[in-house]
């Protein structure tokens, strides 16, 4: 395969490894770009993201820019005459200028199958709304919000067991191995664009913090997904006697009662239908423990009423 002049684009963890597979399969990476550090930890330190790092680890060019509006980015971006730019998860929006500047334009890797959920919280949410599957689309990059002609797809299962972590590592080593392929085929000019349909598109809302509060007047299956789509973070939690508590894992059973309520020794609450019976949670301050061992020191008898 011949080796491309690329620039890449990405900053959580979930896009580390399409960097990596491109360097493995001897592409020339001549810069990337990433998300400025933030102030994080106890101290508020700033930390560069995920890619920055490791980026510096194999001695590549960063560069953080804010934004990309103004014309120097652009003129700079422009004057690398990269062959393609591919772009994971990365946080900006990218120009006209900028897309039409690779000579194979810009391929961005996409955590679901468009045009369901394009936008910022595709794995979630298609855990959260209780979706089979879900998968990688590659696609040649426009405009629009995840509206470009796709190049290549491949599905993955979502189970009953998966969680949002799950779902994010699965997808990160497929969309790693597809750019690759994407890369080849499109230099060799034996892959072409299938334009999105307008039929089943979704988007994918950013998370909010406070999505997690548990809400015991939603069914017990939802919140079960909601515990499986928003670990770990927001993370997913409810209050009582002053103390916040997570809940890391949860099932669902036919038990039923005033929505709220504590319907057992082995903490089921009452939703709106069924029950969610908690079996791992962490208080604040602790680590995570089984449901047993929480109980022995923090009493939710039968018949609490949960806010």
């Amino acid at each position: 395969m011949a080796s491309l002049k690329l620039i890449f684009m990405g900053s959580p963890v979930f896009s580390v490894a399409a960097l990596q597979a491109l360097l493995d399969a001897g592409h020339q990476v001549i810069r990337v770009y990433a998300q400025p550090p933030r102030p994080a930890g106890r101290g508020q330190k700033e930390r560069p993201c995920p890619v920055h790092a490791f980026a510096l680890e194999k001695g590549l060019e960063v560069r953080t820019p804010k934004t990309f509006r103004n014309a120097d980015e652009q003129q700079a971006f422009g004057d690398m005459n990269a062959d393609a730019c591919v772009v994971a998860a990365y946080g900006l929006i990218l120009p006209k200028q900028v897309l039409d500047s690779p000579r194979l334009g810009c391929l961005n890797i996409h955590a679901s199958l468009l045009p369901r959920w394009r936008g910022a919280a595709p794995i979630q949410r298609a855990i959260i709304s209780g979706d089979d599957k879900s998968g990688v689309t590659i696609m040649q990059m426009d405009e629009g919000l995840d509206t470009g002609d796709m190049l290549l797809k491949e599905e993955t299962p979502i189970s009953a067991q998966t969680t949002a972590s799950d779902l994010h590592d699965r997808l990160s080593s497929i969309g790693a191995r597809l750019i690759v392929r994407a890369l080849k085929e499109l230099d060799g000019g034996t892959l072409t664009g299938v334009p999105q349909s307008d039929d089943g598109v979704t988007y994918a809302a950013k998370l909010d913090r406070n999505e997690g509060q548990l809400d015991w007047t939603l069914s017990a299956h939802e919140l079960e997904r909601r515990v499986r789509g928003l670990n770990p973070w927001p993370g997913v939690w409810f209050e009582h006697a002053g103390q916040r508590i997570k809940v890391l894992e949860a099932t669902h059973s036919d038990l039923t009662g005033q929505a709220g309520s504590v319907l057992d020794d082995q903490l089921s609450v009452a939703c709106a239908k069924g029950a969610l019976k908690l079996t791992r949670v962490q208080k604040q301050g602790k680590g995570p423990m089984a449901v047993e061992d929480f109980l022995r020191g923090f009493e939710l008898p039968a018949g609490t009423r949960l806010g």
